[in-house]
């Protein structure tokens, strides 16, 4: 049976503001199974992040239904939405958001803090999750004494830190130079191969686009196109 984790069925998306109407999304219908990287394209302004904050159920479809792990979003209160958001799924965005007044295994181990996880095991948890993006220099440096690739990696670190079944993310090398970007391109199919953890990634980067398993184009609001590149 194969291990589906998100579905996007029939979904479409307008904003409402007064009298003005905009129709973002149409029609979507998409499944994420296990170990699936998806890139996600399309020009600036046809729907790549609303549909990304569909599939996190950071915001509801209009019409249609978002499940995750055979749940859907619009059945749950926020509540449970948030208990089952922390459990299947991560989250990396083009900023890394980091806790500056913490070190990099503190901010790793925030989530684990967050569910309830006593100290000292998040912090070898998140000890261990550094080590894996070879980041084991920099335990204890802030987030203003890294670089932007650091950054990142410690961004990726915490999103792997509850064990997601997938990890969202939305230009995740947007701010990097091409070297550095080269560098979470390879992390990113490492992690896959080595954990078997989906990614959803909204990009422009065409490099790391064509290195997932599959690639979805949005053009204004539609699946222009959804086609396996590997």
């Amino acid at each position: 049976m194969t291990d589906l984790i998100l579905e996007c069925s029939n979904v479409s998306k307008t904003f409402v503001d007064g009298d003005l109407k905009t129709s973002v999304l149409h029609d979507i219908n998409l499944n994420i199974e296990a170990g699936e990287m998806l890139a996600i394209t399309g020009a600036s302004g046809s729907g790549k992040s609303t549909l990304l904050n569909l599939l996190g159920g950071l915001d509801l479809p209009s019409t249609g239904d978002v499940k995750l792990a055979g749940q859907s979003y619009q059945s749950l209160s926020e509540s449970k939405k948030g208990l089952l958001r922390n459990q299947h799924l991560g989250f990396v965005y083009q900023f890394h958001h980091l806790l500056p007044e913490f070190t990099a295994q503190e901010n790793v181990a925030m989530p684990l803090w967050i569910a309830g996880e006593g100290r000292n095991i998040a912090l070898d948890k998140a000890r261990k999750l550094l080590d894996q993006v070879k980041l084991s220099h920099r335990y204890d440096h802030k987030s203003g004494e890294l670089s932007g690739g650091e950054r990142q990696r410690v961004a990726i670190a915490r999103a792997l830190a509850a064990n997601p079944k997938c990890v969202l993310m939305d230009e995740p090398t947007g701010n990097l130079d091409s070297n550095t970007a080269e560098h979470i391109h390879e992390l990113i199919k490492q992690i896959n191969l080595d954990m078997n953890v989906a990614f959803v990634i909204v990009t422009h980067d065409l490099t790391l686009a064509e290195r997932m398993h599959a690639r979805l184009n949005l053009v204004e609001g539609r699946i222009d196109s959804h086609s396996k590149v590997a």
